[in-house]
């Protein structure tokens, strides 16, 4: 392994918080129903998600090296992409949060190493395979993830059709801790391998490893820099998701969280990059609709999709521009 520059440090410095605002932004997702239904402390919560995202980062590296080699080729850009591609993120995520919207920082992964990629060389620097997965992810996380929850929720109601409402609370308000450490879990499991995929990327870009490859001490850093995100909270996103969107009990919550965790699990085993974010948001809207149509604000829903549309021009751009003065400055 070869001695770190200067630059490959500031470059791997900014993947590192680019994966804290993952943790920081995206993480809340897993929580925010388990919060809002207060069957957990916000507090409680957080720790738990922080945890599991960790565990969750080490379950495989298949998403890892989709992002690693799926987007931009290796021997074409250099350090001034992935530098661009992670201020994009870093503004993008920030300015969504600070409005309470959850966006997707997979999204604005993939928007930003395309944007960044193209401004180093054009499309000789792009790689096609790798958004055909995300185009599957969309499928994953929109379908999917609205199907599932509204599947669940109805199965669920009609076996608990004669149940107590005290009974049915309880017995979910227990089930939602379990549901909700396997969302913290699969979102450590997908969104946590695309930071370590791109850490891979850099010091081989670097010169500080020879060839593309993911040991197990690049995980344990990234894992533990998502999880100091998760640690911070994100309050305001937690408030959309769990508060705004629409009302939810324990067993709404269950459903979300369950049907949202598969559908990231199947992805993850696959190597699809899928948005988590999406996911759970897609899914508690379907639970949602099962109550009736008006019981989702699809006022906030409108919001929340607007923001996911923006991610990838607006990621894009910004690491283009920004990729383009790095080369000025280091040169490419």
């Amino acid at each position: 392994m070869s001695d770190i520059s200067s630059a490959t440090l500031v470059v791997l410095m900014l993947v590192l918080a680019a994966e804290f605002v993952n943790g920081w932004t995206d993480a809340p997702n897993a929580i925010a129903t388990v919060v809002s239904t207060r069957v957990l402390r916000p507090y409680t919560a957080v720790v738990m998600a922080t945890a599991l995202n960790i565990a969750g980062a080490f379950s495989g590296v298949a998403v890892a090296q989709v992002i690693g080699k799926g987007f931009v080729k290796p021997e074409v850009v250099g350090l001034p992409t992935i530098a661009g591609a992670m201020v994009g993120i870093v503004v993008w995520s920030t300015l969504a949060w600070w409005r309470g919207l959850p966006t997707s920082e997979s999204h604005g992964l993939v928007a930003g190493l395309t944007g960044a990629g193209y401004a180093t060389s054009g499309m000789d620097a792009l790689v096609a395979t790798g958004w055909n997965k995300v185009l599957i992810g969309l499928v994953f996380s929109t379908f999917l993830g609205f199907g599932g929850g509204l599947l669940l929720m109805i199965l669920i109601s009609r076996v608990f059709f004669r149940a107590r409402p005290r009974t049915v609370r309880e017995t979910f308000g227990r089930l939602q801790i379990l549901s909700s450490a396997f969302m913290a879990y699969s979102h450590g499991s997908n969104d946590g391998q695309k930071f370590i995929g791109v850490f891979a990327l850099t010091l081989f870009l670097g010169g500080v490893s020879n060839e593309f490859s993911i040991p197990g001490w690049i995980i344990w850093v990234c894992a533990l820099m998502m999880g100091a995100g998760t640690a911070v909270g994100g309050w305001r996103i937690i408030r959309t998701m769990g508060l705004r969107l629409t009302k939810l009990e324990p067993v709404h919550g269950f459903c979300a969280e369950t049907a949202a965790a598969m559908t990231i699990e199947v992805a993850s085993k696959l190597g699809i990059p899928l948005s988590t974010t999406h996911t759970i948001n897609t899914a508690i809207m379907g639970v949602g609709s099962t109550k009736r149509l008006s019981a989702v604000r699809w006022g906030v829903g409108k919001e929340i999709v607007t923001a996911w549309i923006l991610t990838f021009p607006v990621s894009a751009l910004i690491a283009w521009g920004v990729t383009k003065i790095m080369i000025a400055i280091w040169g490419s």
